[in-house]
Formats: structure tokens, C-alpha cells, sequence
């Protein structure tokens, strides 16, 4: 598999998350009880040979937590600061079968139908398109494969974020982000050929888990 990054195509909002991202990585997770959830469902579908992506993969957490399960990820951020911060977790760790990279998904070139699953986890609301995103992620996936994402749906309980998000990019106070609802999410998601397999949300507010798979 060919890896290449072209570091001028990496989005300028790179560096709202690098201005943040030894905050960022102080962060307790917000639900635990949740994610310990995400987790699991995620972990069910697991087999010891599996190759993964993860996008948006911040600090790493979620990948090092995985990385014992599977045979490898491949875990990539827009940010520099986050990949460094999840490449010395990684070290301390001992963990040697999760590849950090700064990457996007459009920067990411390796061979298509490579990846078994692929993760994107509170990442799908924060990208410039979404559905070229989900194609992306299609293309990518084995036929069988699974795509896993858990995804802020903020249109469907606070749409003044339509307001809000273009006054604090511009201000430098938030990164790209876009509001859609869970119902517009499915569409893109099936729209690109994915079938829904489960759904998902802890509560109010608090985003949609989804697990699609890629017809075999």
C-alpha cells in the first residue's frame, strides 16, 4: 500500500486543531458510558486479520484502544500536533500495529477496496463535503467491508449552529463545521451504496452511531 501526502492539500483548518490540540488531548471523554458502547459494537464486528482506517483520528485514543483486536490501522488527522501526540501515546504504549500519518481522506492514496472497516468518528459534521467524504470511504472499503461513524447530527435539535458556524470560522473560534440532520446523514450514507446496519444514539443532542457495510 502507497501512502502519499501532499502537505499543501492538507485543509487550512489544520490549524485550529493544532492551536488545540494539547487541550484537546487533556479531555476526558465527555460519556464513558457511551463510549465504552461505541466501543464494543464496534468491537463485535472485529476479526485478528483486519485492516483499518481511521480518519480523523485526533490524539489516537479510539485506534490504540482497538489496535490489540485487529491485525492493523492506519489512523490519519488533518492536524500535525494531534498525529505527534498520538505517535508518542503509541510509543509509551508499545502499541506497533497503528500507523499514524497526517492525512485527509483525499490525500490518502492507497489501493481502493484495501480496508476491511473504516472508522469515522465525530469527523463526518467537521469535513467540507460530506458525501464526497462517503464515497471516499466507499471506495476504499472492501465489498463486506464496514464504515463506523458516530456523527454530531446538529440540524436536527440546534440549527442556530447554520448561524453560528460561519461567524466563529470566520473569527478563527471554530473549525469547519456543518450542520445536517440524522435523516440527511442516512441518505448521503445510502445514497453512496451503504446499507445500515444499526443505529444508534445515547440521547438528545448527543450524536448518532452508525455501522453501514459496503455490499459484498
Amino acid at each position: 500500500m502507497t501512502l502519499v501526502q501532499h502537505a499543501s492539500t492538507i485543509p487550512s483548518s489544520a490549524r485550529f486543531w493544532d492551536r488545540i490540540a494539547k487541550r484537546y488531548s487533556r479531555q476526558p471523554v465527555s460519556d464513558e458510558a457511551s463510549y465504552q458502547k461505541k466501543l464494543q459494537i464496534t468491537r463485535d464486528l472485529f476479526r485478528p486479520d483486519m485492516k483499518l482506517l481511521e480518519f480523523g483520528c485526533g490524539t489516537g485514543s479510539t485506534a490504540l484502544v482497538h489496535a490489540p483486536h485487529v491485525n492493523h490501522i492506519h489512523a490519519i488527522d488533518i492536524s500535525a500536533k494531534m498525529i505527534e501526540i498520538a505517535k508518542d501515546k503509541a510509543a509509551k504504549a508499545n502499541v506497533s500495529n497503528v500507523t499514524f500519518e497526517q492525512a485527509t481522506l483525499e490525500t490518502l492514496r492507497p489501493q481502493d477496496e484495501d480496508f476491511d472497516m473504516i472508522l469515522g468518528l465525530s469527523i463526518l459534521h467537521l469535513v467540507e463535503d460530506r458525501d464526497a467524504a462517503i464515497r471516499r470511504v466507499v471506495e476504499l472499503l472492501k465489498p463486506g467491508g464496514y464504515f463506523i461513524s458516530s456523527t454530531a447530527c446538529l440540524g436536527d435539535n440546534m440549527k442556530i449552529f447554520k448561524l453560528i458556524a460561519p461567524i466563529g470560522g470566520w473569527l478563527g473560534l471554530l473549525p469547519v463545521l456543518r450542520v445536517f440532520s440524522t435523516k440527511q446523514l442516512v441518505t448521503s450514507l445510502e445514497n453512496a451504496g451503504l446499507e445500515i446496519e444499526q443505529r444508534w444514539s445515547p440521547g438528545k443532542n448527543k450524536g448518532v452511531f452508525i455501522v453501514a457495510r459496503k455490499p459484498s
